[in-house]
């Protein structure tokens, strides 16, 4: 009958984290014993396990979950060799140290090329508790080293989508842009329900793509993109993109808040990312089903709710809580929660929570745990609550109207240049259009000095700069109106200190495309009574 046993010296329980465990593959116990001792009398606390066959060497590496294997070289039945091979098979890292009595220089070779750690002879045992420390601190690195790695491949990855994102943004801001404007421009149909109705889905559609575009830049920033963000569609938002991803035994329950309306500054898809976190996190912390809560709740915290080493901003929050009815964790799990790379999932990668909290914390907002084993657990979020900004005063609720000054318009994009036209046009200015720099140069020739230059700084060939410097030299002194995008400022170097320009950020919406020209126009008209 094999030998299967399991020993461990009283009191050694009180910090696992520093105790090895030591499977050993020996049909002798004597020996067993003797290597151990050797092992404690270095200093060395382990808890072990000793067996003698393959059935219960491959049971021992699932249930018992070693540090490191010392393997005697030929057992009845079994050998180091096969143990080794079947180890590799699950594991390429763990230590394997051959412990033998008899084991010649070529047997030796060979042990280490078949991926052994070391090898010992059973009579010089003074070498075996530094070779078990050195292997167990070199697997440690060595885990270490691939968990780094991995993150590494990770981060390569996501800087070749960030690379992706920003090029496909501005693709996209030059689809949407027409989009927004053709949405305006139906506004003046509103009598007409049809076109009423596709200029509110015309518009819809196009905030959401310019939102989902604002994102991607964001990542491929690596910066926040901050935005007013509503409670209701954040829980909605959640709860769609969770479907298909509840099992049957699960039940998810997003309560509706007492203000679903209630808005706050932040950012919606790292929000949505923390919640999808936590809310995955609590279906996996239920194998045999259960609930998972959402909610959410105005407070008012004061400096007593605030932690050692927490920045104390007691005044209105926002509670943001998932819970579940699981497992529930140790404290002794909870202390590590926001550990680097620590996990209780297989394969986790122990940097979701980790970041879920950085995100918290970068709002100026803390994050909770409270858990109790067999009862369930609950991660809350406190979002600082800034008071509602005012709106801008002084602007009347009617869009300003041109006197039929002249406005020469230049980009390269069709579709754009006759958006922007029309909605100038109908408004009262005169307008002229050219989709280059260089007709533009030639417009002037033929027509005369405009009163407004409107620019588009991303053209290709002669850039809307270059444009600007050549209708300065052309002795254009009015008002210029630039089109850029604003994670791409324009470089205006070149152009005179002098020259009255304006910015106006893309995608172009009418009313601040009004707005911006009769500033520019006023403008224009004060420096020249100067």
């Amino acid at each position: 009958m094999g030998v299967v046993k399991d020993s461990a010296p009283a009191g050694q329980y009180a910090q696992p984290q520093e105790v090895a465990r030591v499977l050993q593959i020996e049909d002798a116990e004597a020996d067993a014993e003797l290597l151990l001792d050797a092992l404690r009398n270095d200093g060395i606390e382990c808890v072990t396990r000793l067996v003698d066959n393959e059935q219960a060497f491959v049971d021992a590496l699932e249930t018992f979950a070693p540090d490191i294997i010392l393997s005697d070289l030929s057992l009845p039945g079994f050998n180091g060799y096969r143990a080794l091979e079947l180890l590799r098979e699950r594991d390429p890292v763990l230590p394997f140290i051959f412990v033998s009595g008899t084991m010649g220089e070529e047997v030796a070779v060979e042990a280490l090329r078949k991926g052994a750690t070391d090898y010992v002879l059973k009579d010089n045992p003074v070498r075996l508790a530094p070779a078990v420390r050195r292997a167990l601190r070199d697997a440690a690195e060595q885990r270490n080293f691939g968990r780094l790695e991995a993150e590494l491949m990770r981060a390569q990855r996501f800087e070749s989508l960030a690379l992706l994102a920003g090029g496909l943004s501005h693709d996209l801001r030059n689809l949407l842009q027409p989009l927004l404007l053709a949405a305006d421009a139906l506004d003046e149909y509103k009598d007409d329900p049809r076109l009423g109705r596709l200029g509110g889905l015309v518009r819809s559609c196009g905030q959401r793509g310019l939102e989902m575009v604002s994102s991607m830049l964001a990542f491929a920033r690596g910066a926040r993109q901050a935005e007013q963000v509503r409670l209701g569609g954040l829980f909605q938002a959640v709860a769609l993109l969770l479907q298909g991803s509840v099992p049957r035994s699960v039940k998810l329950e997003i309560s509706e808040s007492d203000d679903p309306e209630l808005q706050f500054e932040g950012n919606q898809t790292e929000l949505q990312q923390c919640l999808l976190n936590l809310c995955l996190n609590a279906i996996q912390a239920m194998p045999d089903g259960g609930t998972v809560r959402v909610g959410a709740r105005r407070l008012k915290l004061d400096e007593t709710f605030f932690s050692a080493g927490e920045k104390a901003v007691p005044g209105d929050f926002l509670e943001l809580t998932v819970s579940d009815s699981g497992t529930g964790m140790s404290p002794e799990t909870m202390a590590k929660l926001f550990q680097p790379f620590f996990s209780t999932k297989p394969g986790g990668t122990g940097l979701g929570l980790m970041s879920c909290k950085r995100i918290v914390e970068s709002y100026g907002g803390v994050m909770r745990v409270r858990s109790v084993v067999g009862e369930g657990s609950t991660f809350a979020l406190y979002l600082p609550l800034q008071p509602a900004e005012e709106g801008e005063a002084g602007r009347s609720t009617s869009l300003p109207a041109g006197q039929g000054e002249r406005v020469l318009i230049v980009a390269e994009n069709a579709g754009k240049l006759a958006l922007l036209a029309d909605s100038l046009g109908s408004y009262g200015y005169d307008v002229r259009s050219e989709q280059s720099g260089a007709a533009a140069l030639l417009s002037l020739e033929r027509d005369g000095l405009p009163q407004l230059v409107i620019v588009d700084a991303d053209m290709s060939l002669l850039t809307g700069v270059r444009t600007l410097a050549a209708l300065v030299e052309r002795d254009y002194r009015g008002a210029v109106l630039m089109l850029a995008r604003p994670e791409a400022p324009p470089d205006l170097e070149g152009l005179p200190d002098s020259l009255d320009l304006h910015l106006l950020d893309k995608p172009v919406q009418v009313d601040a495309l009004l707005y911006t020209v009769r500033d520019a126009l006023d403008s224009a008209r004060r420096r020249a009574q100067q």
